[in-house]
């Protein structure tokens, strides 16, 4: 009798190719283990966004005010991704929702201070790092103060536009 052949990747055992082909992928952060769009919550949100606010179906936001809330859009989107939470994913959620087309250079250090500052967690895999939201306080807290801060502004301007109009200046938004 021979000595068993180490089972790899390369020499799967018979009726384990599809598993263990499975597990493999899984643990290099390739795909998941079920066929749903890891973005489809994020999608959702997005696209309802845009419809009440704009009755369109995506929102094209500029890269500046993207990077200025740049941390607590990261943590947004890794929370509502349901897989691949890893940065190449967040990157494609910024530019597929919102047109950024920002570097590596710019979003990965936000994940590492995120993680640093206990907000987000990191889970190691073979070939990548997955991201989950680790204090939802926290992360809550980051997100409440960007958006009053938006919302300020966004007042502000209203009430810009309200003014002009007075003067008899057409108004550049309706609502």
């Amino acid at each position: 009798m021979s000595d068993p052949q180490p089972v790899t990747e390369e020499t799967p055992q018979p009726g384990t190719e599809e598993p263990l082909q499975s597990l493999v992928s899984e643990m290099n952060g390739v795909g998941s283990t079920d066929d749903a769009e890891p973005a489809a919550r994020t999608e959702t949100v997005v696209a309802e966004t845009a419809r009440a606010l704009f009755d369109e179906p995506t929102l094209a936001v500029d890269d500046g005010i993207i990077k200025q809330s740049l941390p607590e859009l990261v943590a947004t989107l890794v929370e509502l991704r349901e897989s691949e939470t890893h940065g190449m994913g967040v990157m494609e959620d910024l530019e597929r929702f919102f047109g950024a087309d920002l570097s590596p250079g710019t979003v990965y250090p936000v994940l590492h201070d995120l993680k640093d500052d206990d907000v987000l967690s990191v889970h190691e895999l073979v070939q990548t790092k997955e991201y989950s939201v680790e204090d939802a306080d926290a992360a809550c807290e980051r997100i409440e103060d960007a958006m009053a801060q938006h919302l300020a502004f966004g007042l502000l301007f209203r009430r810009a536009l309200v003014e002009l109009e007075d003067l008899g200046e057409d108004p550049i938004v309706e609502f």
